[in-house]
């Protein structure tokens, strides 16, 4: 039996890709190697483009909500600029009143705690005095232990070879913290203007992105490529304003409930946890280990109480809250929502978990949709063999079995 022209093409292809996996396996760590040295070559862009891609939420509803009105020629040319300028005024801000909110609070604490250091000094050498009185046993092993001759040449000689050996460390270590640094801000500022220029810009950029795969794919797969790129598009931008509401909600149960339970730093710690909480399901630990220490230094007890309080509170939101919200924004449903923050935080971390819940819900809307349409297709054959052989159902049933078929 012969095959058609196009069914060696589709076998040539498979062999074609084969071969490549294979490749690709059998020499996994240099395709390791280069992923890395790509991303670190381009890691300035792709960093400006996740910066574009949030400022872009804030600009959006900005230049579409707020000076939406703005319709006349000089007002649509200073429309994009304003609220560029806008939505990079409100992140500075919501930055500025987290730090602002919780650094001085925790250098004050750790003034205060500073300060605490030499009573307790004090109180310590009390209880050390009383023990060796109230125990003699331990003063003989004491003096026991003074007893015990050390070998101070040796401990000498050992001091001042880490020392030697220390000062190169400590240069070379400076040498790299220094050029670490200059590289951060340099590749900080490529990224922020590669960001500006990509929102200014973001209309003919898309563009020119859709012309280029229109032109090298078929029509058929451009079209499949486009679609994808564009619910890859809006579930990120829901991701991000789910995840936002979700720790705006986080953070004002917790300042009630410390205000309700009279505990200290409400607010500060409220602001804390909401912030941190943008990492998925646990990054609010990271405000409770924050919040704990302080309210520990001003009230051991009721720092008990409020880690407590904190287990109870998160529970709730992560197996309440966070996937309702989270989930809804991005259509995917509460036990999926779980499935990619475990997924993807157990093989890359926190970049997993704020990747793999909206990637996650792409393929489950894909999947769906192609479940749907193979369905509708097996209806609608059986009920084309139906009307032929006289037994086609009533109208009523129809429409039944078409609405299950969407669900």
């Amino acid at each position: 039996m012969g095959f058609s022209k196009e069914k060696i093409k589709q076998i040539g292809g498979l062999l074609i890709f084969a071969a490549v996996l294979v490749l690709i396996v059998m020499h996994s760590s240099l395709v390791y190697r280069g992923i890395v040295l790509c991303f670190d070559i381009f890691r300035p862009f792709i960093i400006g483009g996740i910066i574009a891609f949030i400022l872009n939420l804030p600009m959006r509803s900005i230049e579409n909500k707020i000076l939406g009105k703005w319709n006349g020629k000089a007002a649509k040319a200073l429309k994009r600029p304003v609220s560029l300028i806008a939505a990079i005024v409100f992140v500075v801000l919501i930055l500025y009143l987290v730090v602002g909110t919780v650094v001085p609070q925790i250098s004050q604490t750790f003034y205060d705690l500073g300060a605490k250091i030499p009573g307790f000094i004090e109180d310590t050498a009390e209880k050390l005095i009383q023990m060796s009185e109230d125990y003699p046993e331990l003063t003989e092993q004491m003096i026991a232990l003074q007893n015990i001759q050390i070998n101070w040449d040796a401990i000498t000689d050992s001091v001042f070879g880490f020392l030697k050996s220390g000062v190169g460390n400590v240069l070379t270590s400076t040498v790299n913290v220094a050029g670490n640094i200059i590289g951060g801000v340099f590749n900080g500022i490529i990224s922020f203007i590669f960001a500006l220029y990509i929102l200014v810009q973001k209309e003919k950029l898309a563009d020119q992105g859709s012309r280029i795969i229109t032109a090298y794919l078929s029509p058929k797969a451009g079209g499949c490529v486009l679609k994808v790129l564009s619910m890859l598009h809006k579930n990120f931008g829901s991701f991000i304003s789910g995840q936002c509401l979700e720790a705006v909600i986080l953070g004002t149960m917790f300042v009630i409930a410390m205000s309700i339970f009279r505990m200290p730093y409400a607010f500060m710690v409220g602001v804390l946890i909401g912030f941190t909480a943008l990492i998925p399901i646990v990054g609010a630990f990271i405000g409770c280990v924050v919040g704990a220490f302080l309210i520990l230094i001003e009230n051991p007890v009721m720092a008990f109480w409020f880690v407590i309080m904190f287990l109870i509170i998160q529970q709730l939101e992560g197996n309440l809250i966070y996937p309702k919200v989270v989930g809804n924004s991005v259509g995917l449903p509460s036990i999926w929502v779980l499935m990619a923050v475990s997924l993807g935080g157990s093989l890359f971390g926190v970049a997993g978990m704020l990747f793999f819940i909206p990637l996650l819900a792409t393929i489950y809307t894909l999947l769906r949709e192609n479940v749907n349409a193979r369905n509708a297709g097996k209806q609608a054959e059986v009920m084309a063999e139906e009307e032929m052989s006289g037994e086609a159902p009533d109208e009523e049933t129809i429409k039944e079995e078409i609405d299950v078929l969407k669900r």
